[in-house]
């Protein structure tokens, strides 16, 4: 994951360095005052040529759905088979302050991912909703294949909500095992398939001195304590040498991860994200 807080004129390089690395997939936010999701990832996209990019997320009540469905088909022609798109609430506050605050969040989650999920199979939508009204709306370009819609919410009703719209979830920085097993059980209760994966982000920060590596990701961890509600020594980051970070990767990965989305802090994640695959690449080779 593309930290925030980086220049958006980095990101095509960025993006290049971690598929020269070999990652999976590069995953960026649309936080409110920072920089919007699809020009970023339309950047990222156009850079790659292999890298799979997921929003992680577009809040549903800044989008109006049908402009959101126009916006990722289009990526989703372009690109074909390379786009992952999150959707969540938004940051209640964040909201707030744009005046986009709405009534029930679960009822607009949900009625945004049928709203977004029927126009990009191509069909007419008609919603009369608690909070999306849309009617005699269709694609004249919709994709070949819907791409998946995940939904990047924490907590219980919401990760149920997951189970029964979308085709994954995506948690928060400072998630850890209990927190996968939590998502996926709450998932099945809502009606997930077995397709359904759990996708979590992670803090990074390696250094040969541990300590110096636990300083920089201290703010950080702390952000995301707040954000859970947990007490910061529960945060799981991935933080000290290259192997103790590496660890936190496969602990997550063990916990039933389908993809763990490392968000390096500071000015060098390509560098980061370097020293990790590396050691990555090693246990594999010592597992033979």
């Amino acid at each position: 994951m593309v930290d925030r807080d980086l220049p958006p004129e980095r990101l095509p390089a960025i993006a290049v360095g971690a598929e020269r690395l070999g990652a999976d997939e590069l995953w960026l936010v649309e936080d409110l005052g920072w920089t919007g999701a699809m020009a970023t990832v339309a950047t990222a996209l156009a850079a790659t040529s292999r890298l799979r990019v997921g929003i992680g997320i577009v809040p549903a009540p800044l989008r109006n759905p049908a402009v959101l469905a126009m916006e990722l088909a289009t990526l989703e022609r372009l690109y074909p088979g390379r786009l992952a798109a999150g959707i969540g609430h938004g940051v209640s506050a964040w909201m707030k302050r744009v005046g986009e605050k709405r009534e029930s969040p679960l009822a607009l989650l949900a009625e945004t991912f049928l709203a977004v999920r029927t126009l990009l199979s191509g069909a007419q939508l008609d919603l009369d909703g608690r909070e999306v009204r849309i009617r005699g709306v269709r694609l004249v370009h919709p994709p070949a294949v819907v791409p998946p819609l995940i939904a990047g919410v924490k907590g219980p009703k919401s990760l149920e909500l997951a189970g029964r719209i979308a085709d994954g979830t995506l948690l928060a920085e400072g998630s850890g095992p209990t927190h996968i097993s939590a998502a996926r059980s709450a998932a099945l209760r809502g009606g997930a398939g077995p397709s359904f994966d759990v996708a979590v982000f992670v803090h990074l920060a390696i250094d040969d001195d541990p300590r110096e590596a636990q300083r920089r990701i201290a703010p950080a961890a702390a952000d995301a304590a707040g954000f859970l509600g947990i007490d910061v020594s529960d945060a799981t980051v991935a933080a000290g040498t290259a192997a103790d970070a590496a660890a936190v990767v496969d602990s997550l990965w063990d916990a039933g991860a389908a993809s763990v989305i490392v968000r390096p802090v500071g000015d060098d994640p390509i560098e980061q994200f370097r020293r990790l695959v590396g050691e990555l690449g090693s246990e594999r080779d010592a597992l033979g």
